[in-house]
């Protein structure tokens, strides 16, 4: 089987209007800018993103959510998208926050095949609304449902023709619990290599799990807010 595309918009060449998509990346790090790049270009509408975050005003899905493609999102932190929270208190933009670990691990129950998992976060609070909660040990757990994603889009640091992927610091958080989850798995890499040219035991997701993947360029691999400090040298 060639899980090798030419480019982004080979890739989703066959995302439609409705989809579910999973989109890696902690942040601005680790996100899958070509693809989202050719989504944009695509313009398909009504999609459903789960993401750990909703980008900026002008990168990542904030490019998405610009073009008015997003119908619902599902995200931990949405803090920096002024048009993100427009949207939102238009009512334009359907929204459901999940805390952080539980976005994490309803992506690893799809991963894994699991239909659901307990989680103690968000007892007692608006996310507990409409959730089936049960009591272990004498201690209250939310039910959480595993994601179900048409698609997961992931961007990897090196990826080999078989779909091995190895991964850089902070895009580790997510990407690899995304690129297990999708019916579908798309990565773009910056360094794709032959098949037996990464070290098995460097490979962070095994090829079993990605459908495509395709060498990107011209990362701009943007940070949220840069904090610099001025150090005067030892006189």
């Amino acid at each position: 089987m060639n899980k090798v595309y030419d480019n982004a918009g080979q890739a989703v060449a066959d995302i439609t209007d409705g989809n579910v998509l999973m989109l890696g990346g902690f942040g601005l790090c680790g996100i899958p800018e070509n693809c989202i790049a050719a989504l944009v270009k695509k313009n398909k509408k009504n999609l459903t993103c789960i993401s750990n975050n909703a980008g900026v005003d002008d990168f990542g899905i904030g490019l998405m959510l610009k073009q008015k493609q997003v119908k619902k999102m599902i995200s931990s932190y949405v803090g920096e998208n002024a048009e993100f929270e427009r949207q939102l208190l238009s009512g334009e933009l359907e929204v459901e926050l999940v805390p952080q670990g539980t976005l994490a691990t309803r992506c690893l129950a799809a991963g894994y095949g699991m239909p659901a998992v307990f989680t103690p976060a968000g007892v007692g609070t608006e996310v507990a609304e409409g959730k089936e909660t049960r009591n272990f040990n004498g201690k209250d757990y939310l039910m959480e449902y595993a994601f179900e994603a048409d698609f997961a889009i992931v961007k990897a640091w090196k990826g080999d023709t078989h779909g091995n992927l190895v991964f850089k610091d902070t895009a580790r958080n997510f990407n690899p619990l995304m690129a297990m989850a999708g019916k579908i798995t798309i990565a773009e890499v910056e360094i794709l290599v032959q098949a037996g040219e990464i070290d098995p035991n460097q490979v962070h997701t095994p090829g079993i799990y990605v459908h495509r993947i395709f060498q990107g360029k011209d990362y701009e691999k943007r940070i949220e807010q840069r904090t610099v400090q001025n150090v005067k040298a030892n006189s």
